[in-house]
């Protein structure tokens, strides 16, 4: 994809560019220093390296590898000098365990302990201090088991077989720690769940687990038995061993296999790309791509946003860095230039703002054929606003913040967005995430310019403003009946550190003091009724990235919540969720193998080996710098419902088909009639699926009728010459052709040798 370089006057929603403008903001792209063109991609580089210079290291949370050069030094000149404090070493031991080293961390620790004496009995005042060394030993045994000596199980919970631990000291240091800790303060149940997950690592769960603090094997039975997914990542080479990011499964070079895109945050944050190469597995291009030279971010959202056939992609950073001195980076628009390559074009597409988000949607809001962008950013203080922003596509290459004229600029602490059509009227809706405050819904009312387009905030008569402590969120039709519904998670604020505690009062049917997730269900007349309760989601599911797919084919759509938060002790289980029928969710992590311990962050669904089911790939890892882990890649192991893949082309719709609803009528086989809808979209906000359509037909036999509700115009069909429902197929469909066309497809097995990234 490239940005247009011939000088055309565009008028579009009352907005005028000339020739002047389009030529000046395409010249940005590019300058010259000497002889040599600097391109986009390097002057972003340059300006991310510009604020990294003035970034505050010594006092923020999160970049704990730069923090602890400082407080080293600090601490080293104390001790030359005599006046080193406990304060500054209590902080220099925290600063090393959140840097990743955790033996020196003990030892600092453990100093402290044995040179005042007073401290070793645990009180109210001295407990965080006998936590913090019990963290470094259980941190220290997860490093030489679980990183340094990595299995297909390591870390999955109920922890069994090779995921437990061989050397063991590091959780039987631990163990001791709990003990004596719930002697004294028997009801932290964050202490007894850390107690319980230790003994599983040595494989003493539960024989060995003092009675009073157990928490009993039966709270983890799956409700609903399937195949366990393995988690083949470490023999695909795909295992990236870093921190929290963000994941795209799609197809890049449009050779009909899904690629991974993947990132890690941070202010040194990466990008990796994984060519999928059928067979020959997937192949490392991040550096021939020239993604080497783009930095990565907390997430990641694709979309053919110029209409010209590849797949350009959008990175989000900063999320949490709120305030100027954490060093807030700039999100970046990177463009597929259709060789293999990819190429920063923020600047010349007139979008650079260094504002901290990792919200983005994209979506034809006025519904001219061409793809906008939202992006919600974070407010956490009146006295740094960072408004939200709509980017309306120019149609050229660039694009305009239009979101004051439209009354979104929304300035709050907004940690998820998504849009979707509520009401069916052709115009995508935009529902907003905030972690401290109400959640929106933006009820897309239309118009003929931009000056009397309107959006009306409806949440409250909506019914959908809560959880209060929300984050990821998205739109999908989880009963079939034809009408997009929200769910939307909770979390657990990074200030109050309590994921882990909550969790375990779940688990052990005690009342929380967290909120619950909300499932929402559309009415059809733009208002929605909670059904938490009555779809069993009532569970506390501190939730960070998360997405939806089919893991049976059955036709109803299933989820994965990467659950946990920045804090150490938020050890607890991602959580799977099957959809049974469209009436409610069984709880399918234990059964399915996909208790994942680290911190769960981009998550997302795809078929991958062309075979008709989705694989499941997760982003782990955490958010200060040592808290890093191998992504997980689950191969889906199940082959008993019929399914389709259909690739949607606009014409007069953006390219993407972005927001298009596809209806399946279906014969089932006992000669039930059975309808299933699906809507193009890369689903979650925090996670990117592919922008093909997956679809689950249950026991169909058949197609009675497929029809497409373009963004433009409604097409149906009735010549199924293309689809064999008695095996997997792929098929294409061109906006304004009545055709379906096969896609030749190949199912392959994953190639699985042994790769380690370390």
């Amino acid at each position: 994809m490239k940005i247009a370089s011939i000088c055309i006057s565009v008028l579009m929603l009352g907005i005028f560019f000339s020739c002047k403008d389009a030529s000046q903001k395409s010249s940005e792209n590019t300058k010259k220093i000497g002889s040599n063109e600097v391109s986009g991609t390097m002057q972003m580089k340059d300006s991310i390296q510009k604020i990294k210079r003035a970034t505050n290291f010594r006092k923020h949370i999160y970049e704990s590898g730069e923090r602890l050069t400082l407080v080293e030094a600090e601490v080293n000149t104390a001790k030359a000098n005599g006046t080193l404090t406990p304060g500054l070493y209590i902080e220099y031991g925290k600063v090393l365990l959140e840097a990743g080293r955790s033996q020196e961390a003990i030892t600092v620790f453990e100093t402290i302990l044995t040179n005042l004496p007073e401290n070793k009995k645990i009180t109210p005042t001295t407990k965080a201090l006998h936590e913090a060394l019990a963290l470094g030993y259980l941190r220290l045994g997860e490093q030489r088991n679980c990183l340094e000596n990595h299995s297909t199980a390591s870390c999955l919970f109920p922890i069994k077989g090779e995921g437990v631990h061989v050397d063991k000291n590091g959780s039987q240091k631990a163990i001791q720690i709990y003990q004596n800790i719930l002697k004294i303060f028997p009801e932290d149940l964050q202490a007894r769940w850390l107690l319980n997950v230790a003994y599983m690592t040595l494989g003493e769960y539960p024989e060995n687990v003092p009675p009073s603090l157990l928490i009993a094997p039966n709270t983890f039975e799956p409700e609903y038995d399937i195949p366990v997914f393995e988690n083949i990542s470490m023999f695909t080479g795909t295992d990236v061993n870093d921190l929290a990011g963000g994941v795209i499964l799609d197809d890049f070079n449009s050779d009909g296999n899904i690629d991974i895109m993947v990132s890690s945050w941070g202010m040194s944050g990466t990008l990796n790309y994984f060519l999928n190469e059928g067979a020959g597995g997937f192949v490392a291009a991040t550096e021939k791509s020239g993604l080497a030279a783009i930095h990565g971010g907390l997430n990641l959202i694709q979309a053919d946003y110029d209409n010209d056939g590849d797949l350009d992609f959008y990175v989000q950073r900063s999320a949490w860095s709120g305030v100027k001195s954490m060093g807030i980076l700039p999100n970046s628009l990177v463009t597929n230039n259709g060789d293999g390559t990819f190429t920063d074009t923020t600047i010349a597409a007139g979008m650079y703002a260094a504002y901290p988000t990792q919200a983005a949607v994209w979506l034809d809001f006025n519904v001219d054929g061409w793809l906008d962008l939202f992006v919600g950013n974070e407010t956490h203080t009146a006295q740094e606003p960072h408004p939200a922003q709509l980017f309306l596509n120019n149609k050229n290459g660039t694009f305009t913040d239009v979101a004051p004229q439209l009354n979104l600029n929304i300035t709050s602490y907004i940690k998820g967005v998504t849009a979707g059509d509520i009401n069916n009227d052709g115009l995508p809706d935009l529902y907003i995430s905030n972690i401290t405050s109400g959640n929106l819904l933006y009820l897309n009312k239309g118009g003929t310019t931009l000056s009397n387009w309107q959006f009306e905030e409806i949440s409250q008569s909506a019914n959908v403003k809560e959880p209060l402590e929300s984050f990821p969120t998205w739109f999908f039709d989880y009963n079939n009946d034809g009408l997009e519904d929200i769910f939307v998670s909770c979390f657990d604020l990074p200030s109050l550190k309590r994921a882990a505690n909550e969790v375990a009062a779940d688990y052990l049917n005690l009342k929380p003091n967290a909120s619950y997730p909300k499932l929402y269900k559309n009415n059809g007349d733009n208002t929605f009724t909670d059904v938490t309760k009555q779809s069993n989601l009532e569970h506390i599911l501190p939730t960070m990235g998360c997405n939806f797919g089919d893991l049976d084919n059955d036709g109803y759509l299933d989820f994965y919540l990467g659950t946990g938060a920045p804090d150490y002790r938020s050890i607890i289980p991602n959580r799977m969720f099957r959809n049974s029928k469209g009436t409610s969710f069984q709880d399918v992590t234990y059964a399915g193998n996909f208790g994942h311990l680290q911190k769960g962050h981009g998550i997302a669904f795809a078929d991958l080996d062309n075979d008709g089911d989705q694989d499941i790939y997760a982003v782990m890892g955490g958010s200060v710098s040592g808290d890093v882990f191998q992504n997980a890649l689950f191969e889906n192991p199940l082959r008993t419902n019929a399914s389709i893949t259909i690739q949607l082309e606009g014409t007069k719709s953006n390219r993407s088909a972005i927001g298009a609803r596809i209806k399946i009528n279906t014969l089932q086989k006992d000669n039930t009639q059975k309808i299933i809808y699906y809507t193009i979209t890369s689903g979650g906000s925090f996670g990117a699926n592919s922008l093909q359509a997956e679809i689950g037909l249950g026991a169909a036999t058949s197609i009675e009728q497929l029809q497409i509700a373009w963004p433009n115009g409604t097409n149906t069909y009735t010549d199924y010459g293309a689809v064999d429902l008695k095996k997997y197929q792929k098929i294409s469909i061109k906006e304004g052709e009545n055709q379906l066309k096969k896609v030749a497809t190949t199912a392959f097995t994953l190639k699985k040798d042994m790769h380690m990234n370390h």
